[in-house]
Parts: structure tokens; sequence; C-alpha cells
């Protein structure tokens, strides 16, 4: 921790905290990106949100012997958003207590992640710069090198159910050129509609203002639902200036168990927000496409 004394009141805070949630995740995997943390030439705090059934990990983690790492057993599966929630509350608890800031940005990242030496770094900087953006989405790779066209516009029915269910291939891959924004140059930075949620760096203010992830989804679409939701206040930035390479992705496409669950999201989604009746939705992709 950093004290920065303002008169008599000391403030307390880190430059960065960082939740990522596991369910009977590789120690392997979590090895490679703990190691990416480890490297950040900022102030931080890793915590490690576990879903599992057993607290398998909590020996693994203290052989790190490093106390920025935090290992939390939840003890339960309630879901993606949730075990990140514990953390956000956690924080937002914390500040409220002792009446002073924690942290000034918040990092939500899959364990599946690995970046390179200063990427984070180059995010923070650009947001320093850039106190208007409410959140933030480097460049993503595949692990052969491949650029995941990770931005999005706001969905339709038609681009998460619908499109899975047409046996009209020519419609589809047009449906996904528009919504993945594949027309766009992923080398430029712009202001987005959605951003991946495998990588979320916001201002921790963010929580305060719209609100931490909506457990009503267990899995899939709770990223999409908190970026509209920030979207609504701040700017949602592309920034391809940091690259990140996200070693697994589409898991729904490649299980049938996920693709039920990724539905019943999408279903939840389109309750919340509107099917075909969202002015919101329409008013935001006529302007983006304009």
């Amino acid at each position: 921790l950093v004290l920065v004394k303002i008169g008599r009141k000391a403030k307390i805070m880190y430059d960065l905290t960082a939740c990522m949630v596991t369910y009977n995740t590789d120690e392997e995997v979590l090895r490679k990106i703990i190691s990416c943390f480890q490297k950040l030439k900022l102030n931080f705090k890793l915590f490690i949100s576990d879903n599992s059934e057993k607290n398998g990990l909590e020996e693994f983690i203290k052989k790190f012997s490093d106390d920025r790492i935090e290992y939390i057993f939840n003890n339960s599966n309630n879901g993606f958003g949730a075990g990140h929630n514990i953390v956000i509350e956690k924080l937002l608890k914390e500040k409220k207590d002792k009446g002073e800031n924690i942290t000034k940005y918040h990092l939500i990242i899959n364990p599946d992640i690995v970046f390179e030496e200063g990427t984070v770094e180059k995010i923070y900087d650009y947001m320093e710069q850039h106190p208007e953006i409410g959140q933030i989405g480097p460049k993503i790779k595949d692990p052969d090198g491949k650029v995941n066209y990770s931005c999005r516009l706001l969905p339709t029915p038609f681009n998460l159910i619908f499109r899975r269910f047409l046996p009209f291939k020519k419609m589809i891959a047009k449906m996904d050129y528009e919504y993945e924004m594949r027309k766009y140059d992923y080398n430029h930075i712009m202001e987005v509609p959605i951003v991946s949620g495998c990588f979320i760096f916001v201002p921790f203010k963010v929580f305060e203002e719209v609100g931490k992830f909506d457990e009503r989804y267990f899995m899939y679409m709770e990223d999409y639902d908190l970026c509209r939701r920030i979207g609504e206040k701040f700017k949602v930035v592309y920034y391809p200036e940091a690259e990140i390479i996200h070693e697994h992705g589409k898991a729904s496409y490649k299980s049938r168990k996920m693709m039920i669950i990724h539905s019943q999201s999408a279903i939840k989604y389109f309750n919340k927000w509107g099917w075909f009746f969202d002015k919101e939705r329409h008013k935001k992709r006529k302007n983006f496409l304009k």
C-alpha cells in the first residue's frame, strides 16, 4: 500500500487491483498469468476468487509467497459475475469503512490470458490521460498470432440465438461481419459499443456509478450487460497499442453444455434489455455504423 498524506488525511490506494475467477483451473495456466502480474511495475493486488468445489488451489497460491496475491475460496459456484462481485463488494466495503480510496483501477481478467511486460502499464498510462473512458479493451491475439475480432455492436437476437439454427451460411457470415465490426481497422484506437469481457479494465469509480455484475447471468452475457451500462455514462474504447494473448476461447461453440448456458444467458439479456424493441440498441448501432 502507498500512503499519500494530504493535510491531515491519508489516502490509501493501489494503482491497480485485479481479479480472476477460477473453477477447477489448471495450475500451469495460473502459473503463467501470475508470473505476468509479478512483473508489473505498478502497485497492485491480485485476487483469485475460486468457485471450485474444493480449495485445492490454496496451497498452490501459498507457494508464491507473495502478499500481493490473495486467494478467496467461495465454497460454491454461483457464476462468473458472482465470483467477481465478491471481490468488488470487498473493495467497496473497505473503502466505505475506511473512508479512503482503496484502488484507482480494477482489472477483471480471465485466467487463460498472458501478456508481455509493460502491457498493463501502457493501458494504465493511457487511462490516466483519458478520464472520460469507463472501460478499455486491448488487442487480443490467439496463441498463433491471429488477431481476434473482439469488438461488438450491441447484439440482436439474431446475433446470439437465431444464428445457431439458421441453415443459410452466407446470411450468417454477413451478420457476423457487421456484428463483429470486421470492416474496421483493428490496428486503430476506436470508441466501440462492446469490448471483450476476457480483459475488463475500468476506473474503480465505475462500479460505484453503474453497479457490479448482474448475477442473473450464471455465465456469458454478464460482461455485455456491464459494458452496456458503462457505455451509458462513459466511453468504451478499443486500444490496440496494448496486446494480450487469449489461449482459449469460444467454449460455447465447442461444448453443447456451454452452448445451452450461453443461450440461456442470451435469453435473460434480451428479457432485460428488449428483444426486437430496444430503442437504445437501435440508436447506438445506427450512430456507430454511420
